[in-house]
């Protein structure tokens, strides 16, 4: 890796003293505000994608082959990061080891090179192996794109998984929004390539010339981030070193972490395989889906535990005060998930054809595609609750050095929507004499009923090890009912509005339910909203006196 000293210097160790404590809903806004960027560019990129191929073969073809290397980098990435590096090295800082900090960022960033090196290279060889397993139902032309374009991609995967070393080295600092809004770069990049090629070139084609789009922004996105890591950690070389005892459990936690952070690109790559099996179009409408119904997984779930984690990793003291203060952190993060994460269910179950008309519906995607994907979507959103709670309780396990306790829960939740999934998507439509499609709709109504079960296993388990976390019941029901009262107004407002064009439809109908959420949660007292509220009203050039 390069450097920004000279090999003849013996620099002093970096500065790895503990940044100031900022609360942690200014980091999570740090976080969500990088996610946000990066998702709002991706929502464009998808945008771009559905008008040039909508849910054509070559659609399921490049959405099957970047499922391969997404899958390893959030296993090999931040998945296993997340879990095992960032608490032992946020622990050094909290403890003003800097030399030791410096050294175990070193290892780690080694050892993941070396790995990726190896790990592309395999890849590469064995990708028809690898389609078989993520795409078993594809044949023909469809899986002989799918295999050159895996092949294209695979490079990219270890740029990503460095990539995420560097995000766990900026967020142990708390430097939290640069690593979050680098994939801006990754979204870019393949804009580019649809912009500039998109129309000119058969779909088959433009497919690999977006794979190798991708490539360039995977270069990109780690690039950005590393002249802030070298200032932060200093001088960064290849460095071989596993007896230390930081570094040994690192590398301990590391499997089960991965396994762990990965549930969710496991359960997908799942659903992928069972789709593959389903009609033309059903791994592209899958892919669609998954990218909306992740949009409040990372927005709120993801921001908010990621921002908690190196506070809670930093936690020291006696087994009970850590304990205390775990549970009033944890108490704190569950409410601001549960405020905006249970809005954006009731959104995707009554107004999900809005949202995917706005985002979707040009071109190749027709209106029956949105009627389409809005079913899938709701069999994903039955577990949207238990999904973004499951990762508070996880960052809490991985901040007391338990990889294990997720795992297992983690491992229960795939299993369960592996078997139902496949019973809900196969058999019982053609028992009902239902359309071979609508299978898909069952499929993610299995996941999201797994995710209960996981949420269920990890909350009984984290109970035992801290005491009880309260997520008050009164608190949800309010919640509930200004989500229901909003959407029943809002969708009214699109039945009326339903002879518009989807993206003024859409719009319209997402700015009113957002608005009357504010306005009735604030009203029943939900503080979340009593502050935006009043944010909202300093800021307003003519009010009131």
């Amino acid at each position: 890796m390069p450097t920004d000293r000279s090999p003849s210097q013996a620099p002093a160790p970096p500065d790895l003293s503990p940044p100031g404590q900022a609360g942690s809903g200014r980091n999570a806004l740090l976080v969500g505000s990088g996610i946000l960027s990066s998702r709002i560019v991706g929502l464009i990129r998808e945008r771009i994608f559905a008008h040039y191929f909508g849910n054509s073969a070559a659609a399921d073809a490049f959405k099957a082959a970047l499922k391969i290397p997404n899958i390893l980098q959030n296993l090999f990435g931040e998945g296993a990061l997340s879990s095992s590096f960032i608490p032992v090295y946020a622990r050094l800082l909290a403890s003003g080891d800097r030399r030791e900090a410096a050294r175990v960022a070193r290892v780690v960033g080694s050892l993941l090179a070396l790995a990726m090196s190896l790990l592309v290279l395999v890849g590469m060889l064995a990708t028809p192996l690898l389609i078989d397993l993520i795409a078993p139902g594809f044949a023909g032309e469809k899986r002989e794109a799918t295999i050159r374009m895996v092949r294209i991609v695979f490079p990219g995967i270890g740029l990503l998984v460095l990539s995420a070393w560097c995000l766990g080295i900026l967020n142990s600092h708390r430097r939290f929004f640069l690593p979050y809004a680098a994939p801006v770069l990754w979204n870019l990049a393949m804009i580019g390539t649809l912009v500039g090629f998109g129309g000119r070139e058969d779909t088959y084609r433009l497919a690999e010339y977006l794979a190798w789009g991708s490539v360039a922004g995977s270069l990109l996105q780690f690039g950005v981030q590393l002249p802030a890591v070298l200032r932060l950690a200093g001088e960064i070389h290849f460095q071989w070193d596993i007896a230390s005892a930081q570094v040994r459990t690192v590398i301990r936690n590391f499997i089960p972490g991965m396994a762990t952070r990965g549930v969710n690109q496991v359960s997908s790559a799942i659903d992928t395989i069972l789709a593959s099996f389903l009609p033309t179009g059903a791994v592209a409408a899958l892919a669609y889906t998954q990218t909306l119904y992740l949009i409040p997984v990372s927005l709120f779930g993801m921001s908010i535990s990621n921002a908690e984690l190196p506070e809670m990793s930093s936690q020291l003291g006696e087994r009970d005060t850590v304990a205390e203060g775990l549970r009033l952190r944890l108490d704190r993060a569950l409410g601001r998930v549960a405020f905006f994460v249970v809005p954006s269910a009731a959104a995707f179950l009554a107004l999900g054809d809005s949202i995917i008309g706005l985002l979707y519906q040009t071109g190749e995607f027709t209106v029956e595609d949105t009627r389409f994907v809005w079913a899938v979507l709701a069999g994903y959103t039955t577990g949207l609750l238990a999904a973004t709670l499951g990762r508070l309780y996880t960052s809490v396990f991985w901040a007391l050095g338990d990889t294990r306790t997720p795992l297992r829960c983690a491992a229960i939740r795939i299993s369960t929507a592996a078997g139902l999934g496949w019973f809900l998507a196969f058999p019982v439509p053609a028992w009902l004499g239902l359309p071979a499609r609508a299978g898909l709709v069952g499929l993610t109504a299995a996941a999201g009923l797994a995710a209960w079960v996981e949420f269920s296993l990890l909350r009984r388990a984290l109970i035992r090890r801290i005491g009880r976390v309260r997520l008050a019941l009164p608190h949800v029901v309010r919640l509930w009912g200004a989500a229901l009262a909003a959407a029943a107004a809002a969708f009214a407002l699109k039945l009326w509005l339903r002879e518009l064009p989807p993206y003024i439809s859409g719009s319209l109908v997402l700015a009113v339910f957002g608005s009357l959420y504010l306005a009735g949660a604030a009203a029943l007292g939900m503080p979340d909203a009593v502050r935006i509220v009043r944010a909202v009203r300093k800021r307003m050039p003519f009010r009131a006196a």
